[in-house]
């Protein structure tokens, strides 16, 4: 019997990936969540994805976009930090539908840190009752091309406040992995997957990495959280991002990043990518700037 599963960030560092993924499978009609039509059918192109307008901030959308839905999946969009109002008339929207499964892609650790609103979401779905399973990764390789990636091309430098501490990096290609068995598979009414990589290493251990790939000196400056706060405002990220991003390494430093699980291996029968293997993948991403 065909199911409806609705992909909500379709186009991000998971979403696309998963959205791929299912794409390939067979009995399963593929709904994106889609903030601006034209740009992500551009993205999309011949991936049968039937796409629909989605806001979280705007409820209007909800119906149209969860009607006939089976299986939900979303990302916290980083914008958005404010749980209570961003997603929570969403998920009441998910249990109105009866949606059966609603997988969230979380942080691991979570149900450590009470203050990150990946923890709130978490506690939402819990206290509606919805059939769930929470993806808890570890910090994304991804961080590093995306979110870093002006420093390390402009700059050669990863300007990140981690101290000496280590962190079990995962490619977000195996999140998407990992997601597309959890949305193919009988659900479970409460599931946790705590994913990371094959190894925890620190931010120095990643420059060494990339200079060798690279062919070209990194360094790690490892700013102070005060510093890097104050040079990501000067940039003009917004505000509550960088303290979203400063709470994080402020838990990477507090050595809460490193943990090493077993549980994508176990899931999918295969060992997570390194973080060599990423940079080696991606060098294209990492050149300097001109």
């Amino acid at each position: 019997m065909t199911e409806t599963i609705l992909i909500i960030g379709g186009t991000g560092n998971i979403g696309f990936p998963l959205i791929k993924l299912l794409a390939q499978g067979d009995q399963i009609h593929l709904v994106a969540g889609a903030h601006d039509l034209a740009k992500d059918q551009a993205q999309y192109g011949r991936l049968p994805v039937d796409l629909r307008h989605f806001d979280f901030l705007d409820a209007g959308t909800f119906d149209q976009t969860l009607a006939g839905v089976d299986r939900v999946f979303f990302v916290r969009p980083p914008q958005l930090a404010k749980p209570k109002a961003d997603m929570l008339p969403f998920l009441n929207q998910v249990k109105t539908h009866h949606v059966k499964q609603t997988v969230f892609v979380s942080m691991i650790g979570v149900e450590k840190n009470p203050v990150t609103p990946h923890h709130k979401i978490e506690n939402m779905i819990v206290a509606l009752g919805l059939p769930h399973t929470f993806i808890r990764p570890s910090f994304f390789m991804q961080n590093l091309s995306t979110t870093h990636r002006e420093d390390i091309c402009l700059r050669n430098d990863l300007f990140i406040p981690a101290g000496s501490a280590k962190t079990s990096f995962i490619d977000t290609a195996d999140i998407a992995a990992v997601a597309a068995k959890v949305l193919t598979s009988p659900a479970v009414p409460e599931q946790k997957l705590n994913i990371t990589g094959p190894e925890a290493i620190t931010y120095a251990q990643v420059a060494q990495t990339m200079s060798a790939i690279l062919g070209r000196p990194i360094t790690y400056s490892k700013p102070s959280l005060l510093k890097f706060r104050k040079t990501m405002l000067q940039r003009g990220v917004k505000k509550d991002f960088v303290n979203v991003m400063v709470m994080l390494y402020l838990i990477t430093q507090m050595g809460n990043a490193k943990q090493i699980t077993q549980d994508l291996p176990n899931y999918l029968g295969r060992p997570a990518h390194s973080v060599a293997e990423f940079i080696t993948a991606n060098q294209r991403l990492f050149a300097p700037a001109k």
